[in-house]
Parts: structure tokens; sequence; C-alpha cells
């Protein structure tokens, strides 16, 4: 059995909760320029993925044609709105049991990764008090948004590890898919149905040391699925 060597981690959802923010600052800034109050079932397809998506889902969903300079103006005026609503995050942010598991995975001498498409994670994970635990932070603004496994790759190729030595966490769809693309093991957090996970709970707390010691030792064989 292959012994997994490294922990690459989604941010939003897994480590802390910006849903809220990314979701809200889009609806300020399609209501400011546009006068549209956008359907909140879009919020699903914008997460776990890159900032230019996000707009494209929601400007093709309304039928809105801009060039690319005046998307850059906008997107960047949505991310100032973004940072201004988690300007007061703190450590009371992170997730029910993200510091045990980053804590456990440390103890074992584990590595571990940002692979977020968010360009503020390493911002976010400073502001929550999380960023000694992170061994590296994937940059991702020059690499293809998930599901592409771009994101995933970088980190794996960064510490010189095959596939099979590292693992993902991911709580959106678009995530898990590319985790199972770049040929690794996926956990899935969360409601939403993560078909693809390796595993699926809905809590990281529901990952007890047991079952990743068995997932850290490539021993893991049963499936934990909420669905």
């Amino acid at each position: 059995m292959t012994r997994i060597e490294l922990a690459i981690f989604d941010l939003d959802g897994v480590l802390t909760s910006t849903t809220y923010e990314h979701f809200h600052a889009w609806e300020l800034l399609f209501l400011k320029h546009f006068g549209i109050d956008i359907d909140p079932t879009l919020e699903k397809y914008t997460k776990g993925v890159s900032r230019v998506e996000s707009f494209n889902v929601i400007s093709q969903y309304y039928g809105i044609n801009i060039n690319d300079s005046e998307k850059e103006v906008l997107m960047d005026e949505k991310n100032a709105k973004y940072l201004k609503l988690i300007q007061n995050f703190n450590s009371s942010k992170c997730i029910a049991g993200s510091v045990h598991m980053l804590d456990y995975l440390k103890s074992k001498n584990v590595k571990i990764a940002l692979g977020s498409a968010s360009k503020n994670g390493e911002l976010l994970i400073q502001r929550i008090g999380l960023q000694h635990y992170f061994d590296y932070i994937v940059d991702p603004t020059y690499l293809a948004s998930k599901p592409a496994p771009d994101i995933f790759r970088q980190a794996q190729l960064y510490f010189g590890l095959e596939s099979n030595q590292c693992i993902g966490i991911e709580d959106a769809i678009s995530g898990i898919k590319a985790i199972k693309s770049a040929n690794m093991f996926a956990i899935g957090i969360g409601p939403e149905n993560l078909v693809d996970a390796d595993i699926h709970v809905e809590t990281l707390p529901q990952i007890t040391d047991e079952i990743l010691d068995q997932i850290l030792e490539g021993k893991y064989a049963n499936e934990h699925r909420l669905f």
C-alpha cells in the first residue's frame, strides 16, 4: 500500500465558509450595474470555481455580453466588495473539525497544501489563523479552473509526489471532479451530492482519526456516503 504524503485542502466550505460573502458580493454587483436580483439557485453553480467562471455563469444566465476589459473591471469591483465582507473574519470562522484534522495530519508528518480557486486564499487563511499549517499554497492565477485537475496537480508537482501519494478535500462537485481527474483519493465534505468522492461525510468530525489513518495508509476500503 502507498502511504499518503500530501493533503490538499480546498478553502471555502472545507476550512471556512465564505459562500454567503462570495455570492452576496455578486448580488451587490449585478444589482448595481444591471438592476438584476440574482436568482439564488445560481449560487451552487458559482461554488468552487474561479471568479471568471462565476461571473460567466451569472452573466450568461441573464444574457449579458460585455468585453473582457469591462469584465475585469467588474470582477475587481466584486472582489473589493467580497474583501470588505470578510474583513472581520477570525479563528471563530474555522469550520468545526478543521483545526483537529490539520493538527492530526501534522502529527503524522503529512504535508499540507491549499488548493483553492480563490486568489484570496492566502489572505483568508491568515485571517482565520491557519497559515502556519500550510507547506504550500497553490497560486491559481494561471491555472485552469476546477473541474480541471491543474490546481491539485500543481501541489503534487511542487512536492515531487505521485498522485497516489496525495489526497484532496473538497465540498463542491467541481472540486471532487478535479481531484479524481488528478487520480487522487477524494474526501467529500458537506450536504452536496458528491457521488464521485471516495468517502463522503457531512462534517469533518465524521472523519475520525481511525478513518483518517486508514486513508493515509492506503487501506481505506469502505465508502461512507450520505446518499
